[in-house]
């Protein structure tokens, strides 16, 4: 069904002819079209959402690709849509006890845990890289915190299904572009730089990726549709749509506006006052149109998506990290390896850069290479004596956590290599280290808007410069260094001058008084109010 909005009056126009609305029932009409305009909103009529955008008309040949594009994925995947999966709730074996994370598993029988009707939260996500996974860790940080049930729904980690196959599938392609983007310039600047940054842009991707997500549905269909859903991923937010969830919310995770991440029917919300302008908009969305914005109500400005445990006292972490600074402690670096496995050989260049300052002292060295064991094997096989300066954490998580713990009160020296095949393990890895360490070196994606201290690398793709642009706007991380040169240079301006990390920290602070990082709280209650709203009306 084809459905155009007026934005003035809020009723369809293009269901009933102008003549009816001008008879003496023009109010009872009237009255019924908001009524509709109403539900569909609400996601209790089906529409074809590769049609029509945010009441902007796809072309009847965009669309028919889309269909093809879902055929194409039913031959090779199936199509489950009758299947009647049992779902079942397990505590999480990493985030129960720090979270409260509950998992919700499909397809592998009924039982465990009932759902909490009341204050039960699904945040929905996938595996695709750690992005979305550590968005989804501070949402579920964040529900804990306000005393709700996080239940952790990976639409990637159902094998029986065609949601999770076809996810895989992209997955694999993704983190393939990744590592081909960082070895090859011609690849990255003909192919990956132009897709992330203008290909994933554009309305036409968008009506795709809302044919495919209806052969994620079935994974929801005995999920009690009244929880509120929270996707850190378009994906589960458009799944959640199609098959009936009332109540959803997609969190973007981007600085840079794209087609990609709309889910029209849930709330977007967004980390910053640029993304909020792009969205409204639809910038850019359709090439040089200018196209029909998306409604107030479908769009909220929140701030970073960041964990609860990293804000209890994020102004002593700060002082903490002065007070080193100052006193001439060895400074402290996070290296963080992503889930693409992308950029070891940038990591390797700066690990032999700071090796010096290491064995004098000067600097300590952590490195999460997630759950990349080969890649540390490679580090140590092209940095000579980086094994004999080091202590590894692998597969060792309480080991982890009482490092963690400790370098918060003592002096560390050294390398720390940490490596965990747990995937929940791998991503809260870095959390756990953040604390206390001084600059995160990390690329300019979703730990671009972290509050700590942070020196970009070169990003992967282009749509995660304006992490690092937004980021240095606000004070708390470094311009993006896209050579190794500019990276080294970088970093000896932090080891040896006391202004720039000192900056930072500082504004980390002001930047904390004003709710910049207070994003995850925020989407926590939207979500929570959509539901307490409806109740009410």
């Amino acid at each position: 069904m084809n459905i155009m909005f007026c934005r003035a009056k809020k009723y369809p126009t293009g269901v009933l002819s102008q003549h009816a609305y001008n008879t003496k029932y023009h109010i009872l009409v009237k009255l019924m079209c908001m009524m509709l305009y109403r539900f569909i909103r609400r996601g209790r009529i089906m529409t074809d959402r590769s049609k029509v955008i945010f009441g902007n008309i796809i072309s009847e040949s965009v669309w028919r690709k889309a269909e093809s594009s879902k055929q194409k994925n039913i031959r090779k995947y199936g199509d489950d849509s009758d299947a009647d999966y049992g779902v079942s709730i397990r505590e999480n074996p990493c985030l129960f006890e720090p979270l409260g994370v509950c998992d919700i598993r499909v397809g592998e029988g009924s039982g465990g845990l009932p759902f909490d009707r009341e204050k039960g939260l699904i945040v929905g996500n996938i595996r695709m890289g750690f992005g979305h996974y550590r968005i989804a860790a501070a949402i579920s940080s964040a529900a804990h915190a306000l005393g709700y049930t996080p239940y952790w729904m990976d639409l990637n980690s159902f094998p029986d299904t065609t949601c999770t196959k076809v996810i895989s599938a992209q997955n694999e392609l993704y983190s393939l572009g990744s590592r081909i983007s960082q070895k090859s310039r011609l690849f990255n600047k003909l192919i990956w730089e132009p897709l992330n940054y203008e290909g994933f842009r554009q309305l036409t991707y968008n009506a795709s990726d809302q044919k495919n997500a209806e052969l994620m549905a079935p994974v929801f269909r005995n999920i009690p549709k009244d929880i509120p859903v929270i996707g850190t991923h378009v994906w589960p937010s458009q799944a959640a749509l199609h098959a009936g969830m009332r109540y959803v919310v997609n969190a973007i995770p981007d600085n840079w506006p794209m087609a990609l991440h709309l889910a029209e029917g849930s709330v977007h919300t967004v980390q910053t006052h640029q993304s909020y302008l792009g969205y409204r908009i639809l910038n850019g969305m359709q090439g040089k149109n200018i196209l029909e914005p998306m409604p107030p109500e479908s769009l909220v400005y929140t701030g970073h998506y960041i964990d609860h445990e990293l804000l209890t006292d994020l102004a002593g972490d700060c002082n903490r990290r002065i007070e080193r600074k100052k006193s001439k402690k060895p400074m402290r670096f996070l290296l963080t390896i992503g889930g693409a496995g992308a950029q070891r050989e940038l990591f390797a260049a700066v690990i032999r850069y700071l090796m010096p300052a290491i064995k004098k002292k000067k600097a300590v060295l952590y490195i999460n290479v997630g759950d990349y064991g080969q890649v540390w094997e490679e580090l140590c096989a092209q940095i000579k004596d980086l094994q004999g300066v080091s202590r590894t954490y692998f597969n060792e998580w309480q080991k982890t956590v009482s490092f963690a713990d400790e370098a918060m009160r003592e002096e560390v020296y050294g390398v720390h290599a940490f490596c965990h095949s747990n995937i929940f393990e791998a991503v809260y890895c870095t959390n756990l280290l953040m604390r206390s360490c001084d600059v995160l070196v990390t690329k300019p994606g979703e730990l671009a808007y972290y509050p700590v201290p942070k020196l970009f690398l070169k990003r992967i793709g282009g749509h995660e410069k304006w992490g690092a642009i937004h980021s240095a706007e606000m004070g708390d991380g470094t311009l993006e260094c896209e050579d190794v040169l500019h990276t080294l240079q970088m970093i000896k301006l932090l080891l040896c001058e006391d202004d720039l990390l000192i900056q930072m920290c500082e504004q980390i602070k002001v930047n904390h008084t004003i709710g910049l990082y207070d994003g995850a709280y925020n989407v926590v209650k939207l979500a929570m109010k959509m539901r307490q709203n409806d109740q009410i009306t």
